[in-house]
């Protein structure tokens, strides 16, 4: 018998739902693996495949040799294995046989799990059963018994807290340095100088300031108005330094935020907190040799929004993955600071959903309001998520805008945002009608991550059914 993700046995009256070919690509790692993955994506080079209703997909994939490629899926996790030399998770293989899997039934149909697929299916679920059994037992033993040896772990904290001090007047007479040579000495410097200080503040045990400070290099070059930008930049940073340089004085959750903000590691904590989430986002960006992975979640009950945060060396793809559109019961634990937005992802119970309602949403005004709010509680924040409801793409000079339906507000999309196919989704998707979109609300602007028609609402009020009650097709954005 297979056991579930939270560890009880699978019933066979909760089938897991085939995915969607959107959802299936949403897992890739890079557009090279969606490409790949595609051309798999038939019947053709499978044989001997099958699902069943616990999640599980397999199938055999001829090869270049002689022996087909074995590869299997779970998709309460997801996880995967493919007896291939990829380094990449999910490989092609994996995407194909998902695919496959999303085209219905008759390619891939419901069937008894082979005995080389059954085995890793059966020891990955009962080790996932362990694993938080073995946590809820270790998190009461530290919580009982402290930590091994405090007086070490107290030191070990006073001497970096000392070592990022140092950076951070450092980097102060740096910042005051630039000023007083004035913004234009900052172009003809170079990259290799603000390199170099970056590569003191890592030396300083205070990655989160390295980050900004190499921000600060790339700005003399991302063309006309960097000036302004840079003295922007530049002002965040001295007041990060002066925040640090303070945080005795500094209220807790501020403190907490300033602490997170330089880099300092911190833990989720508090209860966790239970909710049906829908996967709203799932995107990858690069930082230099190591691949961050953040995943949006909006909870049904709480309405609250999560990020879960994941980590990949350059080259393979970050271990955390969910298909974008899918909802999950599961547990969430929230991470100190920056709004708590952070969250980890803890138990799951039974199986994903392939459809989920998306997020009521708000006008433009409260979407700018409340990235305002948020910044009161941590000033270096970037981006809030916020979902805006009955709004329409249209062209403004040379970018594109949101306006509200009735025209009395609009937001401008981040530049970054112009060059992305996800644009053209939206604007086909809405057609010159209202769509609700999901994104990060930020001050270079609105960046659109996914968005549902309105026609469902229409079609639900019609019928005299809440909107809240019918499930969306979430679009992909990026």
């Amino acid at each position: 018998m297979l056991l579930s993700h939270g560890g009880e046995p699978l019933r066979a009256a909760d089938p897991v739902e085939r995915w969607t070919v959107e959802q299936v690509l949403a897992l890739a790692l890079d557009e090279a693996s969606r490409k790949a993955g595609s051309k798999l994506g038939s019947t053709g080079p499978w044989s001997g495949g099958g699902c069943d209703g616990s999640g599980a997909v397999w199938g055999l994939c001829k090869g270049s040799g002689s022996k087909p490629y074995q590869t299997v899926v779970d998709t309460t996790g997801p996880a995967y294995k493919c007896s291939c030399p990829s380094r990449k998770f999910p490989c092609k293989h994996a995407l194909g046989l998902l695919l496959v899997w999303a085209s219905g039934e008759s390619a891939l149909p419901t069937g008894a799990i082979p005995d080389w697929a059954g085995e890793w299916l059966t020891g990955r679920r009962k080790r996932a059963a362990e694993k938080e059994g073995n946590d809820g037992s270790a998190a009461g033993g530290a919580s009982a018994t402290g930590p091994a040896d405090p007086e070490a772990a107290r030191r070990r904290a006073e001497r970096r807290a000392g070592r990022i001090t140092g950076g951070t007047q450092e980097l102060e007479q740096r910042l005051t340095d630039l000023l007083r040579g004035g913004l234009a000495a900052a172009d003809q410097s170079g990259y290799g100088l603000w390199e170099e200080t970056a590569a003191r503040m890592v030396d300083a045990q205070a990655p989160g300031l390295a980050a900004r400070v190499r921000e600060l290099g790339s700005i003399p070059a991302s063309g006309p108005g960097w000036p302004v930008r840079l003295l922007e930049e530049c002002a965040l940073l001295h007041l990060l330094d002066s925040a640090w340089l303070g945080i005795s004085r500094l209220p807790e959750p501020l403190a907490a935020t300033v602490r997170t903000r330089v880099g300092l590691p911190a833990s989720a904590e508090g209860p966790p907190i239970r909710d049906k989430w829908l996967v709203l986002a799932q995107y990858d960006t690069p930082d230099g040799k190591i691949v961050t992975r953040r995943i949006w979640l909006h909870g049904r009950d709480s309405g609250r929004a999560a990020m879960l945060l994941s980590f990949g060396a350059a080259g393979r793809s970050p271990g955390l993955a969910l298909p974008v559109g899918v909802t999950i019961d599961a547990e969430i634990t929230p991470y100190p600071g920056m709004g708590r937005l952070r969250a980890e992802l803890g138990r799951q119970f039974g199986v994903p959903s392939p459809a989920g309602t998306p997020p009521p949403g708000g006008t433009v005004a409260s979407a700018i309001g409340a990235y305002g709010d948020a910044l009161r509680d941590d000033p270096w924040l970037d981006t809030w998520p916020v979902t805006l409801h009955e709004v329409i793409p249209v062209p403004s000079g040379d970018g594109w805008q949101l306006i509200d339906a009735a025209g009395e507000a609009a937001l401008p999309l981040a530049p970054s945002t112009l060059s992305r196919p996800g644009l053209w989704k939206l604007v086909a998707l809405s057609g010159g009608s209202p769509v609700t979109v999901f994104g990060e609300c930020g001050h270079r602007g609105f960046d659109p991550l996914a968005a549902w028609s309105t026609d469902g609402d229409d079609a639900a009020g019609s019928a005299g059914v809440s909107s809240a009650d019918t499930a969306s097709e979430t679009v992909r954005l990026i």
